[in-house]
């Protein structure tokens, strides 16, 4: 028999209660192995979960799992990463074994984490940190590791995804969006996590650590949110065949790799962007396998209690068949890969001015941006008014991000521009 004890009974922590009790005889029955819940630790026992628990199975005292011998798996699932982090070092010092949905921590402190578990021998699982119900962890770990990832692109928060698509499909602002997101509960009170790409962030510390052999932080990741998006600029996207998504974004070139999250246009035919509402999706390119997409539910009690399962069952095999270390949480042998920097990031970019209608201002304008070696796609000018400033987009091809922004900057200074000018990173084929 295999004893779990869960730390923190939230959301995830009731959905991994629910699939243990409810599934275990499955479990036994494809495994072999009994896994037992045996202690669940929360500062709050007296709220009802809707679930049915077994007598005494419910502490207020994390120490008592942490501490107890015959448990063999810790699950963490309170969040955050300061009480967290203490208790996760003082149960590796203990023998225990992790499974953790934790992506803050780990991008944070997962250096010292992963460090300390190969000293104590033992295993670090964290599927449910990045993706909820996707297997996303072991398909890269496992199901990849015969290649070299060119590159990761993903949609891995679904709280923005469902707000660009409400944006997107009923032409409304943000901050109505956001309000219906709290309401329906897609959003926290303070959502700042989600919308500012934070979540994101830590999301692609974790999946660019695991692809190229490194152990970043989120400390390497750029970071934008989605505050500042308009539907105006969701509907030239379309008008220009592209749909607006928070996409994280994982690249190796010439031995650089970059890591960024903000808000990127995508072709509209790719599948990533038809991805919708509270849903992910993540694109790898192995240089074997060629591209592949996972999709499915990135939160959730019972996406997220399966991923937290999942890693329960392949650290349970391997405690049963002594093989402890067979697949490593992190390469063994990591060496720290060079960070391109953002300036130095090439893509394409859309633009969009406010300019006065006269003769003479997209020449100008198309001026500055030859200066500074950027090359014009297309160009779309809506409106006519003499006296008041007008948009004017601009789809390039593609340019370095140091060069857009000194561009940016310039022409910011002309008489000609009213107002901050707006610049939205394109992926794509040109």
């Amino acid at each position: 028999m295999i004893n779990i004890g869960i730390i923190g009974f939230g959301t995830v922590g009731t959905g991994t209660a629910k699939i243990l009790l409810k599934n275990r005889s499955l479990l036994k029955d494809r495994t072999g192995i009994d896994i037992n819940l045996r202690r669940i630790a929360d500062i709050d026992i007296k709220r009802g979960r809707g679930i049915k628990l077994p007598k005494g199975i419910l502490t207020t005292d994390a120490e008592e799992i942490i501490n107890d011998p015959d448990i063999h798996i810790i699950v963490e699932l309170i969040g955050g990463t300061t009480i967290a982090r203490e208790f996760i070092l003082k149960a590796i010092k203990n023998g225990k074994h992790i499974v953790t949905a934790n992506k803050a921590l780990l991008a944070t402190y997962g250096n010292e984490i992963f460090g300390n578990a190969q000293k104590a021998n033992v295993e670090i699982g964290f599927e449910a940190s990045v993706a909820g119900g996707i297997p996303i962890i072991k398909v890269i770990r496992e199901g990849l590791v015969a290649n070299r990832i060119k590159a990761v692109y993903g949609i891995i928060n679904g709280t923005t995804n469902y707000i660009l698509t409400k944006m997107t499909e009923e032409k409304v602002e943000f901050a109505e969006v956001l309000k219906e997101a709290q309401r329906l509960g897609y959003a926290e009170a303070d959502p700042t996590y989600d919308i500012e790409g934070i979540d994101s962030a830590h999301k692609l510390a974790i999946l660019a650590s695991l692809s190229y052999g490194s152990r970043f932080s989120i400390k390497d990741v750029y970071r934008e949110g989605i505050s500042w998006i308009s539907p105006m600029d969701i509907e030239f996207a379309r008008e220009l065949g592209y749909k607006l998504k928070l996409l994280a974004i994982a690249k190796e070139t010439d031995n650089k790799v970059e890591l960024r999250v903000h808000p990127t246009m995508i072709p509209e035919e790719y599948l990533i962007s038809k991805v919708d509402g509270v849903y992910n999706a993540i694109y790898v390119e192995g240089d074997a396998v060629g591209s592949t997409l996972y999709y499915g539910r990135g939160a959730g009690d019972m996406p997220t209690g399966s991923a937290v399962v999942s890693d329960i069952v392949d650290i349970a095999r391997n405690i049963v068949n002594k093989s402890i270390g067979r697949i490593p949480g992190m390469s063994k042998s990591a060496k720290m890969k060079n960070l391109m920097k953002m300036d130095d990031v090439l893509s394409m970019y859309y633009f969009r001015f406010s300019a006065l209608d006269k003769p003479g201002v997209l020449s100008k304008i198309s001026g500055i941006l030859g200066k500074y070696n950027i090359s014009i796609a297309s160009v779309i000018q809506k409106g006519r008014h003499e006296r008041r400033a007008v948009p004017l987009v601009v789809l390039t091809h593609k340019a370095r991000e140091k060069d857009v922004v000194r561009a940016v900057r310039e022409i910011n200074r002309l008489p000609i521009v009213a107002g901050k000018t707006v610049f939205i990173r394109v992926e794509g084929k040109e």
